[in-house]
């Protein structure tokens, strides 16, 4: 029998992607439960019970102060040391839409060259270039040299987004391409014309880029690819006939055993992180 593996999917104070997050984790075999904030806050309920975390999307604390800022301090400051903790063990964390925004605003992405968290907050996502609320798919591509724990295998992925603030900054264009030479941008908007690997760095044309990142990221990684956030939304595709051209014959081809060759291109993320930890208990 394998090792079961356990992931805490957070709710609460506007998170509203949870049940659907939670589900991606039980299809592809991993045991999950809705945590709320507070009964981690409270110690009602340890990370330390739990092999994965995950953040999902949502409008926590309305997006009052910037996406993210509220629900992000709120970790930084209650469960900072849970979550040096549950990092120090080597547990693989998830941020997904305000949950990436979450993890950005704590510190824990894209965090210090070292393995080491330390809460500084690097960059930040902000309003997106068109000045207004995405709700699309986009062409998703992924680094096959990061050092990502979720991404591997992966290549390309056609995805939703949906966001106000889904614009990935940092300070200087040297602390991008530090990112980029450690190979910590793990997926990043492309144009799905393109050949595979011809990505650059100049932000690609609105809506091939929904928000205008810089470098065109849609998700970075730590520096030891345990920890991820992405702003599109793969627990939204986890069956292909999701995907909105499926009925017209045009979405991409049903995958694997699962659902009978039904499955969705963004389940792959959930299964990594899973099979990662059965890997190393």
């Amino acid at each position: 029998m394998s090792e079961e593996v356990r992931v805490a999917v957070l709710y609460g104070f506007g998170i509203n992607c949870d049940h659907e997050t939670k589900a991606v984790f039980d299809m592809v075999g991993a045991s999950a439960d809705r945590v709320h904030v507070n009964e981690l806050v409270s110690q009602q309920t340890s990370l330390e019970d739990y092999d994965i975390l995950a953040v999902p999307g949502g409008f926590s604390f309305g997006d009052h102060l910037g996406s993210g800022r509220l629900l992000g301090n709120r970790l930084r400051f209650t469960l900072r040391d849970s979550l040096k903790a549950f990092a120090d063990a080597k547990k693989p964390i998830i941020g997904i839409c305000n949950g990436f925004q979450v993890l950005v605003k704590t510190g824990l992405l894209p965090g210090p060259d070292t393995h080491e968290p330390d809460f500084v907050q690097r960059a930040s996502l902000t309003l997106n270039d068109s000045g207004r609320y995405e709700d699309r798919w986009v062409t998703l591509e992924f680094d096959s040299e990061s050092p990502c724990i979720w991404t591997k295998g992966i290549t390309r992925m056609e995805c939703p987004v949906r966001h106000g603030e889904g614009k990935f900054v940092m300070p200087h264009e040297a602390d991008v391409a530090a990112l980029e030479s450690s190979h910590r941008v793990a997926v990043r908007y492309v144009d799905p014309v393109t050949p595979i690997g011809a990505h650059h760095t100049q932000v690609l044309p609105y809506p091939v880029s929904p928000n205008g990142s810089m470098h065109n990221i849609a998700g970075v990684c730590d520096s030891t690819g345990l920890i991820f956030g992405l702003m599109p939304h793969p627990e939204a595709v986890y069956a292909a006939w999701l995907h909105p051209n499926h009925t017209s014959g045009h979405a991409p081809a049903g995958q694997g055993d699962a659902l009978e060759g039904w499955e969705g291109e963004g389940l792959q993320i959930f299964r990594n992180a899973v099979e990662h930890v059965r890997a190393h208990k």
